[in-house]
């Protein structure tokens, strides 16, 4: 995505990092979107926070702190307003709570809030066949369709199998 002329902003990009091994090749997508002109800040669940992705070598990437909590009241946005949203990778919890409307962490708030203000959103999901075959997920993906956003095609985390991190930024522009 390049900005206009009339921008004086650059374009900018969340993206939101779940807990699955294939995490910890976030920097792969982080560095497709800054070849893409794209500005990136990464919000993690707070469980892929925990030792699924190099959270140093992400912020060192992005220049910016990674956010996994809320801010205090008073405190300044530490990313300016989105102009996409991007999961990946997407889980299994993340995608079924999403679609439920449950904000218990501010991942799943963002996406929450952003999907209500019509940001695009693209998700790359990585969720084993046997949980992509349970029912709850089905509905889910229908729900997250209905509301605009953008399924990349899944992966089932089977070690070695390219994850096509660039795909999902595809989604959004």
């Amino acid at each position: 995505m390049t900005a206009t002329a009339q921008d004086e902003n650059p374009p900018f990009l969340y993206v939101v990092v779940c807990a699955a091994g294939i995490a910890a090749d976030v920097g792969r997508l982080i560095t497709a979107a800054q070849r893409r002109e794209w500005h990136v800040g990464v919000i993690a669940t707070p469980v892929a926070m925990n030792g699924f992705f190099d959270t140093a070598a992400v912020e060192a990437q992005t220049g910016r702190p990674i956010r996994s909590a809320w801010r205090r009241p008073g405190e300044p946005r530490p990313f300016p307003d989105p102009d996409a949203v991007v999961v990946a990778p997407a889980t299994f919890n993340t995608v079924n709570k999403w679609a439920a409307g449950i904000a218990d962490t501010l991942a799943l708030a963002t996406l929450s809030e952003t999907a209500g203000l019509g940001v695009p959103i693209g998700v790359l999901p990585c969720v084993s066949d046997a949980l992509a075959g349970h029912p709850a997920y089905q509905e889910s993906l229908i729900r997250l369709r209905g509301m605009g956003v953008r399924f990349g095609y899944p992966h089932d985390g089977t070690e070695g199998a390219e994850f096509g991190w660039e795909r999902v930024l595809d989604l959004v522009e």
